[in-house]
C-alpha cells in the first residue's frame, strides 16, 4: 500500500525512525504539509493510508481522495478532523490515546512550580548581576508561593488528569475533579469529584485536561472566571480553544487571576495578535508538554501498531 505522513518533522525532527511504518508499504514523508487544501489533496494523492499531527483533513478534503482508507492521528487529540465525514467515507480513524501521559502530567507541574517560584527569572536576575549588587545575603523578586495544603482543581479526570493528582497530592494538594464520568474508587481523603461550579468557587489552581469538545470550548470564559478565587492561577497543557484568551487576558491585567500558564493557544503556532501576549504574569511554551523523546517513542510505537491491527483486520484506538 502507498503511505504518506502529511507533517512528520513534529513527531520525528530526525532522532526516530519510520521504519516501524515502512513495513506495510511504500512511505512518502513530508516533514510539512500547509493548511491549503490544494497541497494536502495534492500530498496524499493516491495514498490508502495516511499520518497526520497538526495537518487537518476536513471534508473539503476528505471528499476528494478516493483511495483514502486510513487516517493515522498522531497525537490524542482528533478535531482536526472529520470524523463523521470519515465514517461515511469508511475511512477508519485511529489516534493515540496514552503516549504521553506522564510526559503531560510532569509539564502541567512544572508550569505550576514555575509560577510559584519564578526559577528562571531568579536564574536571569543573579546572572543579570542582581545578587551581587544585593545588600542582603538573599532576595526575591516576586512572591513565592508554597503549595502545601492549597486546592487544585482538575477538568477533565482521565489518565493525564489522575496522573497529574498523583504528583500534586505529593506536593500536599488537595484535589477536585470535574469529568463527565465519575470512578468514585479515585476519591480519597485528599481527592473528590465535584460539580463544576464547585471546582471553580474552591480551586486555589485550575488544570485542564480535558479534550476539547463543543461543551468545552471557552470554559475559561469571563463568566466562569467571576466564580473563581481571586489569585487563581490557571494551567492549561490541553487545547488551547479551552480559553477563551481575551477573557483571561483582562483577568490577568486586572489581578483576578494572579498567573496562567499555557503550553497551547487557540491557533498555532501563536499569532502576533494574540491578547495572551500582552497579559501580565502569563507563561507560554510553544506545545511542548507532550515532547519528550520517551512520549514520542511511545506514539510512534502505537501508531505503528494501530496501522498493523488495521491490516490484520481488528482496528484498536478508533476514534469513529
Amino acid at each position: 500500500m502507498k503511505i504518506v505522513v502529511l507533517d512528520g518533522y513534529t513527531l520525528n525532527p530526525g532522532d526516530l525512525s519510520w521504519e516501524g511504518i515502512e513495513q506495510f508499504g511504500d512511505l512518502v514523508v513530508y516533514d510539512r504539509t500547509g493548511f491549503d487544501t490544494e497541497e494536502i489533496v495534492k500530498n496524499i494523492g493516491d495514498a490508502e493510508a495516511v499520518f497526520t499531527n497538526k495537518t487537518p483533513l476536513p471534508k473539503a478534503v476528505l471528499t476528494q481522495v478516493p483511495h483514502l482508507k486510513y487516517i493515522g492521528v498522531l497525537a490524542t487529540g482528533y478535531n482536526i478532523i472529520d470524523v463523521e465525514v470519515a465514517k461515511a467515507l469508511g475511512i477508519v480513524v485511529a489516534n493515540v490515546p496514552t503516549y504521553g501521559t506522564q510526559a503531560v502530567a510532569q509539564f502541567a507541574m512544572a508550569l505550576l512550580l514555575e509560577m510559584c517560584h519564578h526559577v528562571g527569572d531568579h536564574s536571569k536576575a543573579v546572572k543579570d548581576g542582581e545578587w551581587t549588587k544585593s545588600l542582603d545575603f538573599c532576595f526575591w523578586n516576586t512572591p513565592l508561593i508554597e503549595l502545601d495544603g492549597k486546592t487544585m482543581g482538575i477538568i477533565g479526570f482521565g489518565q493525564i488528569g489522575q496522573a497529574t493528582a498523583k504528583i500534586a497530592q505529593a506536593f500536599g494538594l488537595n484535589i477536585l475533579a470535574y469529568n463527565r464520568s465519575k470512578n468514585l474508587k479515585l476519591e480519597t481523603e485528599t481527592c473528590k469529584y465535584v460539580s463544576l461550579d464547585e471546582l471553580l468557587k474552591s480551586s486555589d489552581i485550575i488544570s485542564l485536561h480535558c479534550p476539547q469538545t463543543e461543551a468545552t470550548t471557552g470554559i475559561i470564559n469571563k463568566n466562569n472566571i467571576d466564580k473563581m478565587k481571586d489569585g487563581v492561577m490557571i494551567i492549561n497543557t490541553s487545547r488551547g480553544g479551552l480559553i477563551v484568551e481575551e477573557d483571561l487576558k483582562e483577568a490577568l491585567n486586572s489581578g483576578k487571576v494572579s498567573g496562567a500558564a499555557v503550553d497551547v493557544v487557540s491557533t498555532e503556532p501563536i499569532q502576533a495578535n494574540n491578547p495572551l501576549l500582552k497579559a501580565k504574569n502569563c507563561i507560554i511554551t510553544p506545545h511542548i508538554a507532550w515532547a519528550p523523546k520517551a512520549s514520542r517513542t511511545r506514539m510512534m510505537e502505537t501508531a505503528v501498531e494501530n496501522l498493523k491491527a488495521y491490516l490484520n483486520g481488528h482496528p484498536i484506538n478508533v476514534v469513529n
